[in-house]
């Protein structure tokens, strides 16, 4: 499992943003942390690393989902901080993006693990030793070989 170190916004987003590199269309990542560890700065190089604009992303807390188009792929991230239970995640229309044309990236991810496909890419954050410090630990989904 790939462990990264980060000591501030700008070098999580550049671990993301050459994650990114390896996605391809269909790939679901479930992004676990805390509040104000990173998550969203992770989304942000992603973007980044796909070609998106990164300024566009910002944590969809309130829309729960929003989309970065670009010419090539699609990035649509998720926010399920406010979802408690399957009837909000209907309503979020989560589960007509997983058809395989996009790539997914939710934050708080663990308010619905038992809803994400058997191949997500884990993505936890957590704290490190300074108080900008961040481990990034990313683990393959289940039959993923790549990363």
């Amino acid at each position: 499992m790939p462990q990264y170190h980060s000591r501030s916004e700008d070098e999580t987003t550049s671990v993301a943003a050459e994650f990114a590199r390896t996605l391809q269309k269909g790939d679901t990542l479930a992004l676990f942390g805390g509040l104000g560890m990173g998550k969203t700065a992770f989304v942000r190089g992603l973007a980044d690393g796909l070609g998106l604009d990164a300024e566009q992303v910002s944590s969809p807390t309130f829309a729960l989902v929003h989309e970065y188009r670009g010419t090539d792929v699609t990035l649509c991230h998720f926010d399920m901080y406010r979802v408690s239970g399957e009837d909000d995640l209907h309503t979020t229309g989560f589960f007509d993006y997983l058809d395989g044309e996009n790539i997914l990236a939710i934050e708080w991810s663990e308010k619905i693990v038992d809803a994400l496909p058997k191949n997500t890419i884990t993505i936890q954050i957590s704290p490190g030793n300074g108080e900008s410090d961040r481990v990034i630990e990313i683990q393959p989904g289940e039959g993923k070989t790549r990363i």
